[in-house]
């Protein structure tokens, strides 16, 4: 076991060493490497098969002009399924994708008014369809959210309480973990704490600046603090790979 856990180890940071250097506007720290660059031209150099786990939340036309216009071609797609075992597309209700009937709600009630009150992810696993349910714990006022004291940096972000949850349910020990469309890091913060190795892209250059030094504020505060919930991923046993037992957040 410790022989496989080390040759994914070895492979994820061959991976992320042949990006670094291919692509200089990026930010690295252990097992996060987030780069500033178009996730098509960062494809080209991830082989076939070489992540385990795709979790990406690409745009998608919901009436917003400016989204609609940035829904991701079908060769996006195309390369998604080619670099990544299996994929968590959120929108995936809006995006003519290979027939599959699991899928992850979010439920997100309450939440700005303006949105919608669930958003549907399509899941390639193999699994029963699942509901998550974020509470607010109270911090909706005057139609806005602040995602239990979150700072909100992205129109679209999502909690990172809801990548722990997913990471703990369809990811395993020592899988790589790729994000196209990084958006506010949130992910990058549940890998972090979790210990997964996570390959990340973002176009815009000023999210990318704000999701790096929101990353880079969570690890200093973590390496400081070193609170309990900081548990690599070696040493857990997610929901989707144990004997049926539910894993506790």
């Amino acid at each position: 076991m410790r022989e496989v856990y080390s040759m994914r180890m070895r492979t994820s940071k061959e991976l992320q060493d042949r990006l670094q250097e291919l692509f200089p506007v990026h930010y690295r720290n252990g097992n996060i490497l987030m780069i500033n660059a178009d996730c098509m031209e960062v494809m080209k150099h991830i082989q076939d098969n070489e992540v385990e786990l795709s979790c990406v939340d690409p745009p998608y036309g919901i009436g917003i002009s400016t989204w609609d216009s940035a829904i991701p071609p079908g060769v996006y797609f195309n390369e998604l399924f080619r670099v990544s075992k299996n994929q968590i597309i959120w929108g995936g209700n809006y995006f003519n994708l290979i027939n599959n009937s699991n899928f992850i709600v979010w439920n997100k009630k309450p939440f700005l008014k303006t949105q919608n009150e669930c958003e549907i992810a399509y899941c390639s696993l193999q699994k029963t369809n699942t509901v998550y349910d974020y509470q607010y714990a109270g911090n909706f006022e005057n139609g806005k959210v602040d995602y239990q004291k979150e700072k909100l940096i992205h129109i679209c972000q999502k909690p990172v309480a809801l990548y722990k949850w997913l990471l703990s349910r369809y990811a395993k020990p020592g899988d790589k973990i790729l994000d196209t469309h990084g958006g506010s890091g949130s992910i990058c913060i549940a890998c972090h704490d979790l210990g997964y190795d996570l390959t990340w892209m973002e176009l815009d250059e000023d999210y990318y600046k704000a999701a790096v030094a929101r990353y880079k504020n969570h690890a200093a505060q973590a390496t400081l603090f070193a609170p309990a919930e900081l548990t690599k991923a070696t040493e857990t046993t997610p929901e989707l790979f144990s004997d049926g037992s539910e894993a506790e957040e």
